[in-house]
């Protein structure tokens, strides 16, 4: 397979390229970064970025995003482990950011199968992260990217020594979907409905609604400052899911609730839950962290469902976790 197309990060002088990091005064991009493109086996074209790791390299964090959500929005986060000594690593999956969109309308969050995030990961960890970047590698993976990388740790993928998890999609509040939403969505989607939008969903631009009312973070600093980058860079935004994209969600939450699918699982798993997530179900993550055979789950009390969007009271919460977790010596 050819290696991936990477060039250093130059500072805009003309045009952009799809391919370009935005960085705006309130989300300056990280120093020390190489930027490119990959491509799949399937022929679709994925952006990513990795930033070299600081004196004294402790390995690599694998930073995996969840739906909707960007390289840019992850600036801090990239911050936050550099200052932890870590190399990091990360992309815009398939249908979202500025990797290859899979329909006309660009703002239609469309997949076939999670199957093909799969092939995703698979590619940049082939090309990217094994070639270039430092070991031991760790995840940090939140909501949809925490389900694509539970089914990776299920499906065998030895990469990481560890994972820490973030408001992982392992299931869906109660009244978010009747029981019925599994048999509607494939009946939908099977008479040709699949590229279009989930009934009743709000086809603006997720993350560009008013502050008040959102269900992805009380912090209105790092809201206002996701709203900038998404004004500075339109073709990063996504709208809400199709039919497909749900249908496919649907089968692998129903995966994940198998009998023995999370005891299966060997690779130590911290979980970490939002007390107040209206995304996805707390419940569902704490029953799947207790079946783990090396794993552990925390709840942050108040938290909305972008823990690490978060106020800095449930970031520090979850910062402290994960350097208990991430460090030390792995279980296997």
């Amino acid at each position: 397979m050819p290696g991936p197309a990477i060039r250093p990060y130059l500072p805009k002088t003309g045009s952009k390229s799809r391919m370009d990091l935005v960085s705006i005064p309130a989300n300056p991009l990280p120093d020390k970064v190489v930027s490119g493109a990959v491509k799949t086996p399937d022929g679709v074209t994925l952006r990513f970025a990795r930033w070299e790791p600081p004196p004294g390299r402790k390995g690599t964090v694998v930073v995996l995003q969840g739906r909707a959500e960007y390289i840019e929005k992850y600036f801090e986060t990239v911050q936050d482990l550099r200052a932890r000594g870590f190399a990091v690593a990360t992309f815009d999956w398939r249908g979202q950011g500025l990797s290859d969109r899979l329909l006309s309308d660009r703002r239609k969050g469309y997949v076939r199968s999670f199957d093909d995030y799969m092939v995703d990961l698979d590619a940049v960890m082939d090309q990217v992260v094994l070639p270039d970047c430092p070991p031991p590698i760790f995840a940090l993976a939140h909501s949809m990217g925490a389900a694509i990388l539970i089914r990776a740790c299920h499906a065998g993928r030895r990469w990481f020594d560890r994972a820490a998890l973030s408001a992982p999609m392992i299931g869906l509040p109660l009244g978010a979907f009747s029981r019925f939403a599994g048999p509607f969505v494939r009946f939908m989607r099977l008479t040709g409905r699949g590229s279009a939008y989930v009934p009743a969903a709000d086809q603006r631009a997720t993350g560009t609604r008013t502050f008040d009312g959102n269900v992805f973070t009380s912090d209105p600093v790092r809201f206002a400052r996701n709203l900038a980058v998404l004004e500075a860079e339109p073709r990063l935004a996504l709208g809400p899911p199709t039919i497909a994209w749900a249908d496919s969600a649907l089968r692998v939450m129903n995966e994940f609730a198998t009998t023995g699918y999370a005891g299966s699982i060997r690779q130590p798993i911290l979980m970490v839950a939002a007390g107040h997530d209206q995304v996805v179900s707390t419940p569902a993550i704490e029953s799947f962290g207790t079946s783990l055979l090396a794993g552990s789950h925390i709840m942050l009390a108040g938290s909305r469902h972008e823990i690490l969007q978060e106020q800095d009271q449930y970031r520090r919460q979850f910062w402290a976790a994960f350097d208990a977790f991430v460090p030390g010596t792995p279980l296997y």
